[in-house]
């Protein structure tokens, strides 16, 4: 018997949203009647647009808006045009409403905001990305109104709060691009709490078993936490106090995606993480003793507990480019452990709390150009670049979202910041581009220095030029700013273009002798026969007489041209098609992979960079000429799949029909001891009735690292192998091996 749809309550729902709409009045400070008129007729539309639309966990749609705009105004202190935006975010996407319905009611402003949170329709071809297109649309909107990237940010983050009532290939795919995307993002415009959150829910669905292994263990330390803190403040509040100081004292737990990066990076347990917790002063003082009472407070906390000189960061005299303002050191405490302390004001506790919304509020010069106005016309730069395609796009900016930052200095004292690892020539870019194109080196410290120079805090630089200099791929190697990377390629596209110019016309005077059309069929055929990414690419090795054109003739005389243009593989371009044809692509919304059985005749292959095996959360990835490879759902990159090529991605699972070995790679780290290797081996080839493929061990100063290649059936027969090894005296971890420098595509 089939169960209906489940029942409702209307009245109650009705009460509910009317409740949490008062809610959402309440959180709005320093609102005027005018304020409350707006917003109420936003949400008047918003819920008649969306009347008798549910989410897929079944509560009605409009939730989302009103908790989307409760984030605007709660957690990131927005405005009431945000709030009345982020209640209509989703209308113009999803429902009647048009954009000249917005602005007929609301204005241009509101209007222009809510085409930039409105998604493009879902058209893309094999070099293009929704999610990339989208979020370039999304950014190009900056420089106009920030606002549109804190809305989605608000928007993202209520979606990753709710994205249990999801399908699991679909948290992985919006988890992936969160981590990807929206977290750096977060990052850059200072909201910590809001990327703090959206790392920890990306981890959540990325790395369940993490996830929760370090909840747990958070847990279980809790009352020995909250002790060791109540010893170790004490003496400095008491003394503050003394010394008629209005402080607050806070303890911040160390993020659950913080806490695993450093497992990871450290290849450390938990119980190794010494910073699990911060200390956090805020003083409450007026804005001209900030500086001077943050480094008394300093002085003090240094009298009760050793300092570490190599921890010190003074983001009080330099700020972020974010406007992150905080003076951090480390201390030992009487325990023998390490502890981080940061200082700071309330005014400064706010601007790291709310980010850009409080950065602006306290700016009292709104001419001042702060470094954060810098890195958006650095992105207005990337976007002015006509020849970047959506991916590109977000991979030079990604450059400029997570970066720590050097000071350097101009022969005339102008601080100038850029990111760690920075060259000379990221600098001479960061002047001009002019500057950047004729760069021949620079006198750094008054000591002449080449192009790849890496750059150090406090340098002081004068470029030197020539104007027979001009870029070349070579410099494309060592720098870093992502500004230079777009300027570098700008220069080169330009030059590519004239050569591919010339190659295209001397691949149409072949295609005429050889009596074969100039079309673009045979264009794409000809760009997937070399193994080329586009047209242009095709033109300029033809004009660098890498490609001899000769051999068209031959491909044509052996099989055919347009007949071999037929023959794809496979296909994911979204065109109009022949039923034959239509059967033979690929939906990867829809299919399936069923490993293990014939997949539309397209060859799949497991990826080298994580050698899944039976058991693993597996997906396929669809790449430009190796067929399928399947990857691990924890693969290294996995993240960057998934946020950026989504649309190539498919779902896969294992069948269990036959038993079929496949290689696992295993990382041991131990003691050396005599006759360990023999004691592996004897595990590997007695006890478990495993073959061994490969193995490699080094050794440095009594401790070992080593590597074993085994074949088993599934995660279950790994596992065990995993376990046995864990017994053997001298080893203290074993892991999974996972090699991100293999090829993804």
């Amino acid at each position: 018997m089939n169960e209906g749809p489940p029942a409702y309550n209307i009245e109650e729902e009705r009460v509910a949203i009317l409740a949490a709409f008062k809610g959402l009045l309440r959180s709005i400070k320093d609102r005027s009647r005018e304020d409350t008129k707006r917003i109420r007729k936003a949400f008047d539309l918003a819920i008649d647009a969306h009347k008798d639309i549910r989410r897929k966990s079944g509560e009605l749609y409009i939730w989302h808006p009103i908790s989307v705009a409760r984030i605007c105004a709660e957690e990131m202190g927005l405005d009431t045009t945000a709030v009345v935006c982020a209640l209509l975010h989703d209308t113009v996407e999803d429902t009647y409403i048009t954009l000249e319905d917005i602005e007929d009611a609301f204005g241009l402003k509101v209007r222009r905001i809510i085409d930039g949170l409105t998604k493009i329709p879902d058209v893309f071809d094999d070099n293009a990305s929704v999610q990339a297109e989208n979020f370039r649309k999304m950014i190009l909107t900056i420089s106009d109104d920030f606002r549109v990237v804190l809305i989605k940010l608000a928007d993202r983050l209520h979606n990753m709060r709710t994205l249990s009532s999801m399908k699991s290939e679909k948290q992985l795919k919006i988890a992936s691009e969160t981590k990807f995307l929206y977290a750096p993002l977060a990052h850059r415009f200072g909201f910590y709490t809001v990327k703090t959150e959206l790392e920890d829910l990306s981890l959540k669905y990325c790395e369940p078993e993490a996830y929760q292994e370090i909840v747990a263990k958070l847990k279980s330390t809790q009352d020995v936490r909250a002790r060791f803190i109540r010893r170790f403040t004490a003496p400095i509040k008491e003394e503050l106090h003394q010394q008629g100081y209005h402080i607050d004292i806070k303890a911040r737990t160390k993020s659950i995606a913080s806490i695993w990066k450093k497992m990871q990076t450290k290849d450390i347990p938990f119980e190794e993480v010494f910073d699990v917790f911060a200390i956090r002063i805020i003083v409450d003082t007026p804005q001209e003793n900030e500086k001077s009472d943050c480094w008394r407070i300093y002085s003090i906390v240094t009298d009760f507990y050793q300092p570490s000189p190599e921890r010190l960061r003074d983001w009080i005299s330099t700020p972020r480019a974010n406007g992150y303002e905080s003076l951090h050191t480390t201390v030992m405490s009487p325990q023998g452990k390490w502890v981080e302390v940061q200082i700071r004001t309330k005014r400064m506790d706010e601007i790291a709390e709310k980010g850009l919304a409080a950065h602006y509020k306290y700016k009292e010069d709104k001419n001042d150009e702060s470094k954060f106005d810098r890195w958006i016309a650095e992105v207005r730069d990337l976007l002015d670049n006509p020849d970047a395609n959506a991916l590109d796009f977000i991979n030079e900016f990604r450059l400029n979202l997570f970066n720590d930052e050097i000071y350097v200095f101009t022969p005339k004292g102008e601080l100038r910041v850029l990111p760690t690892g920075s060259t000379i020539l990221d600098f001479a870019y960061d002047i001009h581009t002019d500057i950047g194109d004729r760069c021949i080196g620079a006198k750094v410290n008054n000591r002449l220095m080449p192009l790849s120079y890496q750059l150090q805090n406090g340098d002081q630089l004068e470029i030197i030029t020539s104007p027979k200099q001009k870029p070349n791929e070579e410099w494309l190697r060592f720098v870093v700013s992502a500004r230079a990377r777009q300027k570098i390629r700008s220069s080169l596209n330009e030059e590519r273009k004239l050569i591919a110019q010339d190659g295209k016309e001397i691949l149409e005077r072949k295609l005429k002798q050889f009596n074969l059309k100039m079309g673009s069929e045979n264009i794409t055929f000809l760009e997937k026969y070399f193994g080329l990414g586009s047209a242009t690419e095709l033109y300029f090795r033809i004009a660098k007489g890498k490609i001899d054109v000769n051999k068209i003739r031959e491909i044509e005389d052996k099989h055919g041209l347009l007949q071999l243009a037929k023959k794809e593989a496979y296909t994911i371009k979204k065109t109009k098609k022949s039923k034959e044809d239509k059967d033979k692509s690929i939906d990867a919304k829809k299919d399936i992979l069923y490993i293990g059985e014939d997949f539309k005749g397209i060859d799949y292959q497991m990826a080298q960079c994580c050698n899944p095996i039976p058991g693993d959360r597996v997906f396929g990835f669809i790449t430009i000429n190796q067929g399928i490879k399947i990857h691990r759902s924890d693969c290294p990159n996995a993240i960057h799949l998934m946020s950026k090529y989504a649309y190539r991605t498919v779902k896969a699972i294992w069948t269990s029909e036959k038993m079929v070995e496949r290689m696992a790679s295993i990382r041991l780290v131990g003691i050396d001891q005599i006759g360990l290797v023999n004691r592996l081996t004897e595990i590997i080839s007695k006890e478990n009735k495993v073959n061994m493929k490969g193995i490699h061990f080094e050794t440095n100063d009594g401790t070992f690292e080593g590597r074993v290649d085994v074949m088993v059936f599934d995660t279950e027969h790994l596992e065990l192998l995993l376990q046995k090894f864990a017994e053997i005296e001298g080893i203290q971890r074993v892991t999974r091996w996972v090699d991100d420098n293999e090829s993804m595509y």
